[in-house]
């Protein structure tokens, strides 16, 4: 997980460590989504991993 906020309700921000992609998650309550970070063009966004 790269960011989070709240308790109840939270959006974090996680990313693949096998392939760097960015993903969404937000849950509230008894429900929650997960979706990929997108660019302008549609496109994942990916960080680079490094090997430890």
């Amino acid at each position: 997980m790269v960011y989070s906020n709240g308790i109840f309700c939270s959006t974090e921000i996680w990313v693949d460590t096998e392939t760097g992609v960015n993903y969404m998650f937000h849950y509230g309550g008894d429900a929650g989504g997960l979706t990929p970070l997108l660019d302008r063009e549609g496109k994942p966004i990916i960080t680079t991993v490094y090997d430890e």
